[in-house]
């Protein structure tokens, strides 16, 4: 026998065959996941809309030949139609490009500032469950001042220090809007510290990392997927309110909330401005709930079947 057919019967050593069951286990689970998210059909709904928004964000502006911020007053206020399909604002600027150019801004500030959120909530919240004592109540008392400080003030601060933009506001939302997701992780952990399996696990000599890995994520996972469905909806809505209010994104750069903003002063004569931006939040909004739902359900351990 050759070495190399020698070598297809020697047995694995128990560290590659623990990877090897780890590595299987892991593209089980979120096979399974896939599976059932897929059976859900108001989650694929929302995943549809959402992936083609996505989609027009990204290809949009260039199906048309008008620039989004090119002023052309002799076009101004044209309702939507073939040579202006989602119409012109009070500057003659094409509103299908703007509307797409403005999808880019909001999505992009609320993916971003939502996944920084859930890094830093996860982290603390777990940090705080799991060792208890000083660290709990530190930590918590960090978050309850946080909390006691209005938003506002913290991203008015921000934009004081910082020049209007993007990346200020998705700082502003990351450095200040993770506490939700803080609390409900280190609940999730302070309730599981004390299940059964986890304290025999835990007599059994199991590390703080296997109980992580094993226990802890699988149960907060869905946690987690909620709250930053619920955290990308708030960081859309609170870019369109600051650039309600004149904090937001500044001009050329155009986004959902300032043309929401324009809409509303326009609404009375030419309701369309508002109408139209207005329909695609709302529709994002939606296809965010309806995909946090379906992503709860298919990752709850005690729904898997």
């Amino acid at each position: 026998m050759s070495e190399a057919d020698r070598g297809l019967f020697t047995p694995l050593d128990r560290a590659e065959r623990a990877g090897l069951k780890t590595q299987t286990r892991t593209i089980a689970f979120w096979s399974d996941v896939w599976r059932r998210f897929r059976g859900h059909r108001a989650g694929m709904a929302g995943l549809v809309i959402l992936g083609l928004f996505v989609l027009l964000a990204i290809i949009g502006p260039s199906l048309v030949r008008y620039h989004y911020d090119i002023i052309d007053l002799n076009e101004t206020y044209i309702y939507p139609g073939a040579q202006h399909w989602f119409g012109t604002d009070v500057l003659g600027r094409d509103l299908w490009a703007r509307v797409w150019i403005g999808a880019r801004v909001s999505l992009l500030i609320g993916v971003v500032s939502a996944l920084s959120q859930m890094v830093i909530g996860t982290i603390i919240g777990s940090i705080s469950g799991i060792y208890g004592g000083k660290v709990d109540m530190i930590l918590m008392r960090f978050v309850d001042i946080l909390i006691a400080v209005p938003f506002l003030i913290w991203v008015s601060l921000f934009m004081l220090v910082l020049n209007p933009g993007i990346t200020s506001i998705i700082l502003a939302f990351t450095v200040t809007e993770w506490k939700g997701t803080a609390r409900l992780v280190r609940g999730e952990v302070l309730r599981l510290k004390e299940t059964e399996y986890v304290l025999a696990t835990r007599g059994m000599g199991a590390s703080t990392w296997r109980l992580i890995q094993r226990h802890f994520f699988p149960n907060v996972l869905p946690v987690i997927i909620v709250s930053v469905t619920f955290q990308v909806t708030g960081a859309i809505f609170g870019e369109a309110f600051l650039s309600y209010i004149g904090l937001g994104i500044q001009p050329p750069v155009t986004s959902w909330g300032i043309l929401i903003s324009s809409g509303i002063s326009e609404m009375r004569s030419y309701p369309y401005m508002l109408f139209i931006p207005a329909v695609f939040i709302s529709l994002t909004m939606l296809s965010l709930q309806l995909i946090g739902d379906a992503l709860r359900d298919a990752t709850d351990p005690k729904l898997r079947q």
